[in-house]
């Protein structure tokens, strides 16, 4: 009879979850095998997060059902593979936000097709809504690894709404509730920063309370001193912070602590999401943003003009690829490799300086610079041929002056030529029905404001 059991066991059908041991992904486990018939194994990532213990999450994960769980340090590959392609392309998704969640998500997507093939599952599950971006992210990622894999979304499936819900599901199940109360906000967290939403932030017009920050002080509780930072890179990559040699990820965790402790690195933004939807979003990027700081400085010394302006574009495209979970597509990794051809040469030190939630690069310094004092000068050490910009400009604005010329011949200047064509001469007359309302408005204000001071000094005048 156990023999047979076993055999069962055996032949169930396996789903490989990405398992962080908060509720919703324990609540997963427990529904894949019950609605399912399935045999769980618990895939739990380190990416830097804030955690109780791995082993304790792994615990957890057998304690709730499942019959293997994978713990796996991600960090230095993370830093390495994944972060340093971020820092190459100055990534700030809407040139705001320099992706957290979007970052990792890939990387736990390569482990958890890793298991899914070690153990012969046929699915892979993850606990992610379906409004959010993750579910696209892990997905997608997913998907472009093995196309064959079939996914399931336990939250888009099943028919609890609510924490509440979840939680005595779980207790009618066996599973392990928190029993603290839980925090209003939603918060997603790795080595390059902290992503914070849900609560009172879904009021775009509230100011985000102190307590949702953990990694960086109030700038008004920040030192009353600056702190210089020196920064050391070779090939767009960071190696020495103030003269002492780290590695990539001991140097994000250096500058999150010093940033940090200056109350530099926030962020309050509406965000467009993948799916539509515009969410206010809270970020916590102290490293991030310092490093893309110090980043973008030293190219504007080593990169040629052209190179700099046309990789503006190819960082923007690089974000949003990232952002919407194409960090395995052609696209990206297209992009990938001119972004990795303009690093050669990104080698040299910035300074930076930390002061009550500010951080400002001060000085810059590379052997690859193309800064030439004796051309920037106008100093007597000045080697600029000044008689050649006439000819210069003669060649630069030919074409635009040809153009005005043919306007000229028409009769309009060149900015009306358009409307007169269409409308006849404009005249005087042709404004006034146009006559925006904001300068209505002024000219009313205006003329109050003249009255007032007229009575004001009649009233004196009177007095006197």
């Amino acid at each position: 009879m156990a023999q047979q059991q076993t055999q069962q066991t055996q032949q169930k059908d396996k789903a490989v979850l990405a398992y962080s041991g908060g509720l919703d992904t324990s609540v997963c486990i427990k529904w894949l095998q019950e609605e399912k018939n399935l045999d769980v194994i618990a895939v739990v990532g380190d990416v830097g997060q804030e955690h109780e213990g791995l082993e304790k999450i792994k615990q957890k994960a057998l304690k709730t059902g499942a019959v293997e769980c994978l713990v796996v340090d991600m960090r230095d590959v993370f830093a390495q593979d994944f972060l340093s392609k971020a820092l190459a392309a100055n990534a700030l998704y809407e040139n705001k936000y320099p992706l957290v969640s979007a970052l990792s998500r890939p990387l736990i997507s390569k482990h958890l097709v890793d298991a899914a093939h070690k153990f012969g599952a046929k699915y892979i599950a993850h606990g992610c809504t379906g409004k959010g971006n993750d579910q696209v992210r892990f997905e997608a990622s997913i998907l472009m690894l093995d196309p064959d894999i079939e996914i399931i979304a336990p939250v888009r499936e099943w028919d609890l709404h609510t924490r509440s819900e979840e939680m005595e599901w779980a207790q009618a199940h066996g599973i392990e509730v928190p029993t603290t109360k839980k925090s209003p906000y939603s918060i997603d967290d790795n080595l390059w920063g902290r992503a914070i939403e849900c609560g009172v932030l879904e009021d775009p017009w509230m100011e985000p309370p102190t307590d949702i920050y953990t990694m960086t002080v109030d700038p008004t509780e920040a030192p009353d001193e600056p702190q210089y930072v020196e920064l050391e890179f070779a090939r767009g990559l960071p190696y020495a912070i103030d003269g002492s040699q780290k590695s990539f990820l001991g140097i994000i965790y250096a500058l999150n602590e010093i940033a940090g402790k200056h109350g530099y690195g926030r962020i309050d933004m509406i965000e467009n999401r993948l799916v539509g939807v515009k969410s206010r979003e809270c970020y916590e990027v102290p490293g991030a943003l310092s490093l893309i700081q110090a980043h973008k400085a030293l190219e504007d010394l080593v990169l040629e003009r052209e190179v700099l302006h046309f990789k503006l574009g190819m960082e923007q495209e690089w974000a949003k690829c990232v952002y919407n979970g194409q960090w395995f597509s052609p696209l990206k990794e297209a992009v990938d490799a001119f972004l990795a051809s303009t690093q050669r040469c990104v080698a040299g030190t910035v300074k930076l300086k930390f002061y009550k939630g500010s951080c400002t690069v001060v000085g810059r310094k590379s052997a690859y610079s193309l800064y030439d004092y004796a051309l920037a000068t106008y100093d007597k050490d000045d080697s600029f041929d000044h008689a050649a910009a006439k000819g210069f400009i003669q060649l630069q604005t030919l074409s635009a002056k040809t153009w005005a010329s043919n306007r000229r011949q028409e009769g309009a200047p060149a900015e009306l030529f358009d409307a007169q064509k269409k409308v006849g001469p404009l005249t005087k007359g042709a404004y006034e029905d146009v006559t925006p309302v904001w300068k209505q408005v002024a000219e009313a204000e205006n003329a109050a404001v003249v009255e007032e001071a007229e009575a004001a000094l009649q009233g004196a005048a009177e007095k006197a």
